[in-house]
C-alpha cells in the first residue's frame, strides 16, 4: 500500500495512539518488529499515519502490546476501518486544510464543548456573521473565496443535529461586531434561538466574573468514544493544535470546568443575551 500524500488530523491521531500502545508496553520499534512480525518501516509509517491499518492488524498489535482495554481497542479498530471520504473532502482544494481537520473532528465527536473569548463560535454563527468575519481575513479573500468558506461553515453546522454541543462564550464576543448593528442583533437573536434547542447549551461569562485573567485561548473539546480518544483543539497564532496526551486533556478539562463555574446558568445566559438585544 503506497504512503498517503496527505495525512489528516484523525489519521495522525490513530497513528499516535498505536505509538502510545507500543511505548506503554516498552519495546522500541525494532523490538516491536520482532515481537509482532511487522516490518520496522511499516510500524513507523503506521505510527505516523502515513499508511492505513486493518482491523486485524490493530487487534494484533494491541494483543502483542498487552493492551487490556477492549473498549479502547475497538474504538481504534473503528477509526482504522472508516471507509469513504467525509463530506469535507469535497472542499479539499477550496479551503485551508485546517478547516477540513476541524470538520472531521466535529463529525466524529460524541459531544463538543467550546470556550470562545472574542468570537461567536463558528457552529453558532449566522450566515451574515460569517461573511463579516471572512471579510476581515488577513490576507484579504476574494468574494468567491469568502462564499466558499461560508458554505463550508454552514455545512459544518449540520453536526448540531446529531450531537450535544456546549458553548461557553465571553461577553466580549457578544459585543464585538463582525459587521454592522443589524448583523450583530440578528446574531444575538440566533444565539437565543439556538439555546432553546435541547442539544445546545449556551452559557455566558460576563465581564464582572471574578478571577478570569489568564483564561483566554479559544478551545474546542471533542469527546471521543472513550476518554483516551478525546481531543482538545486549541487556537494558536499559527493554526489549531490538536492535543491528545492525557496530561493535556486533563489541563483543558480543568480549564473548561473553571470557566463553567464563572459562567451564568443557561436561563440567566439567555436573559443576558435578551438584555443586550434590547440595548441595541
Amino acid at each position: 500500500m503506497p504512503a498517503r500524500s496527505t495525512v489528516t488530523a484523525r489519521q495522525a491521531r490513530l497513528g499516535a495512539e498505536l505509538r502510545k500502545l507500543r511505548e506503554r508496553a516498552g519495546p522500541s520499534i525494532r523490538e516491536a518488529s520482532e515481537i509482532t512480525g511487522v516490518a520496522q518501516s511499516k510500524i513507523s509509517m503506521m505510527e505516523a499515519g502515513r499508511v492505513g491499518v486493518s482491523a486485524e492488524r490493530v487487534r494484533h498489535l494491541a494483543s502483542q502490546y498487552a493492551c487490556d482495554d477492549p473498549a479502547l481497542v475497538e474504538a481504534l479498530v473503528a477509526m482504522a476501518t472508516e471507509r469513504g471520504p467525509g463530506w469535507w473532502e469535497e472542499y479539499r482544494e477550496a479551503v485551508p486544510t485546517g478547516y477540513l481537520n476541524v470538520a472531521e473532528l466535529e463529525h466524529h465527536a460524541a459531544e463538543l464543548q467550546t470556550f470562545q473569548g472574542a468570537h461567536i463560535p463558528a457552529l453558532l454563527q449566522t450566515e451574515e456573521q460569517m461573511r463579516g468575519v471572512f471579510a476581515s481575513s488577513v490576507p484579504l479573500l476574494s468574494e468567491e473565496q469568502r462564499e466558499v468558506r461560508v458554505r463550508f461553515r454552514l455545512r459544518r453546522q449540520e453536526v448540531l443535529n446529531k450531537i450535544g454541543y456546549a458553548a461557553l462564550i465571553h461577553e466580549a464576543a457578544l459585543r464585538i461586531r463582525a459587521a454592522d448593528s443589524k448583523v450583530a442583533r440578528n446574531q444575538l437573536l440566533h444565539l437565543i434561538e439556538q439555546s432553546e434547542q435541547p442539544q445546545v447549551a449556551i452559557r455566558i461569562v460576563p465581564f464582572e466574573a471574578d478571577g478570569f485573567a489568564g483564561i483566554s485561548a479559544p478551545v474546542v473539546y471533542a469527546n471521543g468514544p472513550v476518554s483516551q480518544l478525546d481531543t482538545a483543539l486549541v487556537d494558536t497564532a499559527h493554526g489549531g493544535a490538536y492535543l491528545g496526551a492525557e496530561a493535556q486533556l486533563h489541563r483543558y478539562r480543568v480549564v473548561l470546568r473553571t470557566i463553567e463555574k464563572m459562567a451564568l446558568g443557561a436561563v440567566d445566559s439567555r436573559d443576558f443575551i435578551h438584555r443586550l438585544v434590547h440595548q441595541m
